[in-house]
């Protein structure tokens, strides 16, 4: 980030506060990970004075995030595996002119299996099955589902291929989960393929995640993201009837907005959207996030909605795969705590939903995190909602995620253990990257 006169300046990248030694014994660790610093996020150092119930709330985030606000959908909250990946195999099983899929990540188990079987047949069908897998993410994707697909016909490509040696493997991934069948039906949010991801997100082991399933106009603008990253990876433009087909007459009453952000091209959109989210609360912020280290800035942002009466919860993870990740999110706990956010911790599975309901009347689902690698480094997608009915859905979704959640008190994060102190100290220097 940035100092408030515009120069860059280190003390306002996430909370790397402590000068010295640590940052300097960090200096190869940094090196070796390939650290980008905090990926020249944007300064936003004055929020309007807005309610996220005012009329001018939703152009507001139109205009700072070049996303048109989008009404005549119908929009399903799919919620856990045992919802998702039925739609999806609906969808691509009912495909008759193209399949559009962008994957982060994508590995092993029945289901991963069961999606490649289904994007083969439909390709043997003569349908036109454009795929796009990223080349860090779906490193574990087994051989023969990629072989089964390229023998069926379908177009199959790597989004940024990894160089033999190259250090920044994990560095300016396409993070975004993106299924459109024949241009009018859509899915996104933050699951991946695996058989973590299946059952009711109450599993050992297994994924807690949500995703949407669109119908209607905003299906065109999950579309345009789609072959945004296409064209990057094969130089080619997808258009025509088979992709944008007219007419895309409304099919329901809800209002949404497609949210992408692409810092390699300049985007910080996410960041900005989340801002503007946060600082128009007025009643309540709920928030549930897997990789939760909200930078200097955000952190102000949140810690000002407790101080004007707002109510912010937040839902991170009791487990979690990376426990890097976890520690360093748990380093910050103690302002936080110290300024009324409540934090809880999921304990039933391994939380990886990523949404925010903001007073019951405004929410976003997607696959950004919230830390600098999405907001400043990976290309992410979020669907935001602007109606009480779909807000209240995933809101009622959260409160139902706080019974299977244990609340974080400062004196328990005070006490924490030596072991897991230490582990935060190792963790300071690599912030930025997580």
């Amino acid at each position: 980030m940035r100092s408030p006169d515009g120069r860059r300046d280190h003390r306002y990248c996430h909370r790397n506060r402590r000068p010295g030694v640590r940052l300097r014994a960090a200096t190869f660790l940094l090196a070796v990970t390939g650290a980008t610093g905090c990926g020249g996020l944007p300064t936003h150092e004055t929020l309007p004075s807005l309610s996220a119930a005012d009329p001018a709330f939703a152009a507001t985030m139109e205009a700072y995030t070049n996303s048109p606000v989008i009404g005549g959908n119908v929009i399903d909250v799919l919620v856990n595996g045992d919802a998702i990946f039925p739609a999806k195999l609906a969808a691509i099983r009912a495909a008759r002119t193209t399949i559009n899929y962008a994957e982060y990540f994508y590995a092993e188990g029945q289901i991963a299996q069961e999606i490649a079987q289904a994007l083969a047949e439909r390709c043997r069908a003569g349908v036109t099955a454009n795929i796009l897998l990223d080349g860090f993410g779906t490193l574990s994707m087994a051989s023969e589902h990629a072989e089964m697909l390229k023998a069926a016909g379908c177009r199959t490509i790597t989004f940024r291929p990894l160089g033999r040696f190259s250090l920044r493997r994990h560095n300016n991934r396409n993070h975004r989960r993106i299924l459109v069948v024949d241009g009018r039906v859509g899915i996104t949010g933050g699951s991946g393929v695996s058989a973590k991801w299946t059952g009711d997100g109450k599993m050992d082991g297994h994924w807690r995640d949500t995703d949407v399933r669109i119908e209607g106009p905003a299906v065109r603008a999950l579309q345009g993201a789609f072959v945004e990253n296409w064209r990057e990876a094969t130089g080619e433009l997808l258009g025509g009837e088979a992709y944008f087909p007219e007419p895309l007459r409304p099919r329901g009453d809800f209002r949404a907005q497609v949210v992408r952000s692409s810092p390699a091209i300049g985007s910080y959109a996410m960041y900005t959207m989340y801002l503007l989210a946060i600082s128009s609360a007025r009643r309540e912020i709920y928030l549930t996030n897997p990789y939760f280290l909200p930078d200097e800035r955000m952190e102000a942002a949140l810690l000002a909605a407790v101080r004007r009466g707002v109510r912010v919860v937040a839902l991170t993870p009791g487990k979690i795969d990376h426990n890097v990740v976890r520690s360093a999110s748990r380093r910050g706990f103690g302002r936080l705590l110290e300024g009324g956010i409540a934090i809880f911790e999921y304990q039933a599975a391994l939380l990886h939903a990523k949404t925010m309901v903001v007073d019951g009347t405004w929410a976003t689902i997607g696959s950004t995190n919230f830390d600098n690698r999405s907001f400043a480094v990976n290309d992410e997608l979020n669907l935001a909602v602007y109606d009480t009915p779909l807000a209240g859905r995933i809101a009622k979704s959260f409160e139902e995620d706080l019974a299977h959640a244990t609340r974080v008190t400062y004196e328990s994060w005070k006490n924490r253990g030596l072991k897991a102190k230490l582990l935060e100290v190792f963790v300071f220097p690599l912030e930025s990257q997580l």
